[in-house]
């Protein structure tokens, strides 16, 4: 089990219990957390719960593959820390992962 905290683009925080195994978004989603629509319920093909991985975790989080780096490219106000929550998979390492809701998705 990992602590995932989600911080809106208002500043607000959600921070989650999450089960290892499971995505970001799927806790996102659990959790009620704005900003994170997750329309296609995680199928990778659309950019609705796109999320900034905080610096500190970037590296821990991993690249994103090419049908990602693919689907990002319809997100609003792509950066490098950029990810689809729904393509994080929740481990151990992962415990006290920040993620910051963009102001709005695509």
């Amino acid at each position: 089990m990992a602590k995932i905290t989600f911080v809106t683009f208002d500043g607000a925080r959600f921070e989650t219990d999450a089960e290892n195994g499971s995505t970001v978004m799927e806790n996102a989603i659990r959790n009620a957390v704005p900003g994170i629509d997750a329309e296609c319920g995680g199928a990778c093909a659309c950019a609705t719960c796109h999320v900034y991985v905080d610096e500190e975790w970037t590296a821990v989080a991993g690249e994103p593959e090419a049908m990602e780096e693919d689907m990002l490219d319809f997100a609003y106000d792509v950066r490098p820390n950029s990810r689809l929550s729904c393509q994080i998979r929740v481990s151990d390492d992962l415990d006290g992962l920040v993620v910051h809701v963009p102001e709005r998705q695509a």
